[in-house]
């Protein structure tokens, strides 16, 4: 019952992390609110796959919005049966929100994979990854962070935003399969119910015609 009392609010709680997600993403272009790493391009390689823009943010959000419109009883009509453009309305739901799974899910992996790479900065061998090969044990190596030298805090900059995106992107893929669990009940059970109805009249044709 609570996840069907909640299956309306659910694709509204998309907007604010997509919203969330495009303005964390943002922020990576500009280490310390310097915009000259982005236009030389100095920055890790993963910040150029646009995930947070795109994937958990622009397409997510596409999705919530439509996802709303369906919940909207003036929506357009597909079927003359209201049961049937329900479930018409049910199965478009879990199709967007399937997508929905593969976006989000998709941008946690990458999040994750840049958490783990760690950040593309100067050190006294030159711009490289010089975290790259402790695959993620830099995160509790506090001395090793003044490794990097520029630009300046790019390792605490680089574990706050990503951590922050993988949150929201987690929440995103946990709400999507929310959405899809409860369209995935709402549709069984209307087509039990309407399976029910239809035994329960031939139950009662049966009946008839023995009397007859």
């Amino acid at each position: 019952m609570a996840l069907e009392a909640c299956r309306s609010c659910l694709s509204c709680l998309l907007i604010p992390l997509a919203l969330w997600s495009i303005v964390v993403n943002v922020l990576l272009y500009f280490p310390n609110g310097n915009a000259s790493y982005a236009t030389s391009f100095q920055l890790p390689n993963y910040v150029w796959y646009f995930e947070g823009i795109c994937f958990s943010g622009v397409m997510i959000l596409l999705l919530a919005v439509i996802l709303i419109a369906l919940e909207c009883s003036v929506f357009h009509q597909c079927c003359q049966s209201e049961s049937c453009n329900k479930t018409y309305r049910s199965f478009i739901s879990i199709v967007l929100a399937l997508l929905g799974v593969a976006f989000s899910g998709y941008s946690c992996i990458i999040f994750t994979l840049g958490l783990i790479q760690g950040p593309f900065c100067n050190s006294s061998n030159g711009w490289d990854y010089i975290f790259k090969n402790t695959v993620g044990g830099y995160l509790t190596d506090y001395s090793a962070w003044s490794q990097c030298t520029e630009p300046a805090n790019a390792v605490e900059w680089n574990i706050i935003l990503l951590s922050i995106l993988i949150a929201l992107s987690g929440l995103q893929l946990i709400i999507c399969f929310l959405k899809v669990a409860a369209e995935l009940k709402r549709t069984l059970c209307g087509t039990y119910s309407v399976f029910v109805q239809v035994i329960e009249m031939i139950t009662e044709r049966a009946l008839l015609w023995h009397k007859n």
